[in-house]
Parts: C-alpha cells; sequence; structure tokens
C-alpha cells in the first residue's frame, strides 16, 4: 500500500471511534482569502490547492485536476456535481488493469486502487452553511444527516461530495432500518457503524445450541443485533461492549426501540465486561488488513488484533463449561491473508478447543459477481460460527 504524498488528499484513515483534528480548508475566492472548517470522517487532510468548479467543468478536466491533487469546490447546480463524480469515477476505473489469478495480489492490488479512487473522487468538495445547509441550487435538506454524523454546526464547513452522499445514505439506513429475518424486525444503522446487510452469520447465530440462557457477553456489540438476537432467543441478560463510541449509541437505540433494554446492557469497553458468562460471542472484522477508508474499519482488522485479543481473553471470561462462539469467514484464508493452521493455532495457544463449527455460504450480490476482482474467494467463501471451550487442565 503506497504512502500518502504531497499531491494526494490526505493520509489514511484515523483508527475508529477516534475524532479527527479540528482543521481548515483554504482557498482564493473572488479575489479574497477564504476558509472554512474541513469534514473528513476518514481522517484525511484538505487539499493543498483548491479552485473552484461549477457546470462549465467537463470530466476531463476535473480528472486532471484531480491527479494533480485539486480540490474542486462546487458553485454549481448541485445535481450536475453529482453527475460530474459519476463521470469522474469512470474515468478512474477505466485504468484498472484485469484481476490477477493469484488472489492474493488481486486482493492487495484492489485495496490499492479502492485508496486511489477514494481519494480522487474526495476531490469534489462541497460547501456547507453554519447550519448545514448546502447552498446550492436543487441541493436536499442534509441538515439532520449532518447533525447524526458530525454533531452540533460550528459554522460554515467543506466536506467531499463523496462523503456527503455516504451521509446522507447512512441517514436514510438510520431513518428506515435494515430488516433482519433471523431478529424478525428491523436494526437502525449509524454513520460508521457496520450495517446487518449479510444475514448469513445471523442465521447461525440463531440457530446454533444455546449452553446456557442466563448471561452472554457480545464482544464489539456494533448496531446491537447479535445481543438482540441472543435477547430475543432468551437469554435473560445480555452484555454487549465496544470502544466506538458512535456503535455504543447505536446500539443503545437498537436495544430500547426493539424494547429489550430491560434485558441487554450496553457497555463501554476493550473487549470483555467484567465477570464470567456461560456464552461469550464475538464477531470480528474478517480481514487482517489496514483499513483504507471510513468504512472498511468494521471489516479489516490489522494484524488480527481484535481476533487475538478475543481468543486470548476467551478462556478467562467463559463459566465451568461455558462457550465462546467465534463468528467469522474463511475469505482471508482465500485470499492468503491468514491459513487455517494460523487460525488453529491461535485458537489452541489460547487454551481452546473446538467443540463445533457451524458453516454456511454466502448469499449478497457479491457473492455472484463475475466482474468483481475477488470473485473467485467471495464465490468459495464459507461463513462459519465456532464453538470454543477452554481446555481442562487433564487435556
Amino acid at each position: 500500500m503506497r504512502n500518502a504524498s504531497e499531491h494526494e488528499p490526505g493520509a489514511l484513515p484515523r483508527p475508529k471511534g477516534q475524532p479527527g483534528p479540528v482543521t481548515e480548508i483554504r482557498w482564493e475566492e473572488a479575489g479574497e482569502q477564504r476558509s472554512a472548517l474541513w469534514r473528513s470522517e476518514s481522517g484525511w487532510a484538505p487539499p493543498r490547492r483548491v479552485v473552484i468548479a461549477d457546470d462549465k467543468l467537463t470530466a476531463d478536466v476535473a480528472y486532471r485536476l484531480a491527479k494533480s491533487g485539486t480540490g474542486m469546490l462546487w458553485r454549481g447546480d448541485f445535481l450536475g456535481a453529482r453527475q460530474l463524480l459519476q463521470a469522474l469515477g469512470r474515468r478512474i476505473d477505466r485504468g484498472r488493469r484485469p484481476a490477477d489469478k493469484d488472489l492474493t495480489a488481486a486482493f492487495r492490488r484492489a485495496r490499492s486502487e479502492a485508496l486511489t479512487r477514494a481519494q480522487l473522487l474526495g476531490l469534489v468538495l462541497i460547501p456547507l452553511d453554519a447550519d448545514y445547509t448546502v447552498p446550492l441550487r436543487r441541493a436536499p435538506d442534509v441538515r439532520l444527516a449532518c447533525t447524526e454524523t458530525y454533531g452540533p454546526a460550528e459554522g460554515p464547513s467543506v466536506t467531499s461530495l463523496r462523503e456527503l452522499i455516504g451521509v446522507i445514505g447512512a441517514h436514510e439506513w438510520r431513518t428506515k432500518g435494515v430488516p433482519v429475518p433471523a431478529l424478525g424486525d428491523r436494526i437502525h444503522p449509524h454513520y460508521g457503524v457496520f450495517s446487518p446487510i449479510r444475514g448469513e452469520y445471523l442465521e447461525l447465530v440463531r440457530s446454533a445450541p444455546l449452553p446456557a440462557d442466563s448471561l452472554a457477553f457480545d464482544i464489539g456489540v456494533g448496531t446491537g443485533v447479535l445481543a438482540a438476537i441472543l435477547a430475543r432467543r432468551g437469554v435473560n441478560r445480555v452484555v454487549g461492549t465496544d470502544q466506538d463510541p458512535r456503535a455504543l449509541a447505536c446500539a443503545r437505540e437498537n436495544i430500547e426501540r426493539l424494547g429489550l433494554g430491560d434485558r441487554v446492557d450496553i457497555v463501554q469497553a476493550d473487549l470483555f465486561p467484567p465477570g464470567r458468562a456461560p456464552l461469550v460471542v464475538c464477531n470480528p472484522p474478517w480481514i487482517p488488513a489496514t483499513a483504507v477508508t471510513s468504512t472498511d474499519f468494521a471489516v479489516y482488522d490489522p494484524d488480527s488484533r481484535m481476533l487475538r485479543g478475543f481468543l486470548a481473553g476467551l478462556a478467562d471470561h467463559l463459566e465451568p463449561a461455558g462457550e465462546g462462539w467465534l463468528i467469522i469467514s474463511d475469505i482471508a484464508e482465500l485470499l492468503g491473508l491468514r491459513s487455517r493452521a494460523e487460525l488453529l493455532g491461535i485458537i489452541e495457544d489460547a487454551g481452546l478447543e473446538v467443540v463445533d463449527r457451524l458453516d454456511t455460504r454466502p448469499t449478497h450480490a457479491r457473492a455472484s459477481d463475475a466482474s468483481d476482482p475477488l470473485h473467485a474467494a467471495r464465490s468459495a467463501e464459507v461463513t462459519s460460527l465456532w464453538r470454543l471451550r477452554a481446555r481442562s487442565a487433564e487435556a
């Protein structure tokens, strides 16, 4: 993965849950020096050079400006900016080479291309007034969506159109919710919290045999979907943990919306809460690699840190005869990023043994998309619920 250079809008995204520094973006307009707050949920720095752009800007010129690291602050029609972004994306995608047969090489190149694409598209910039109004023709009302993501407005600001589209989409998901058949209800994700749109692993949690119904820990609670499924299955008390303030707020809101507040507690913790439980569940990020965009944090786990932390601490937080459920797919194995032997070695080194493994195949759209450079891995992927327990002293 390449490092950010002076021609790129910024470095890699900040770690999940950590707010970025308040920075300013500066530009010249109508002969005056101007500035505003810079908003980037990926933690990228503002572009060093900014030009004013409107509907007269062609996609070819925009592409050349983006390649030079120049930000384009939009003053034209809002829908025109969206059309430009689409045209710019098509020009970026033309440079992609055919997929590598080596899946590890294909994955690494796909991540590099995703970073480049995100950075180039992130150079189409949108102004926001002090109340988050977009002062452009045919602009939608994004005030509530921005408040949900950024918090109370602090004055005029600028963000990328690409990010603003994500903020709008997150607001729509948060408002409408995502249907979860395994729950028989909807979950309402917040911006930056992984949405449970893949249902196969949820079905595993809904159907796996419960070792007990008294207490369960849900490590890395996210939206609260697993905690809610366990409570709906009859577990008397569930404690969900997370470090990300957005995830904690999201889980609490979902649990209250579902009427499960008397059975599910959401607490801030680094992995485990105090004590032991007969069931401890964790669905860590599945791919041991560094996140490159703000939407990657729930999918990528650098050096398998969360996976290793969960397994290393699991035995100390299980009651006698208790089980730990590890929900993870073999996509990392198929991509050559972590072997099955390595995973089994981590489990053994943690003093754990495998009781059983429940498997399912993916049903999401990308698994059948032959144009995806990682199609060979996605189509063969298996998601598993590993039932683990602490090894006895005699073993």
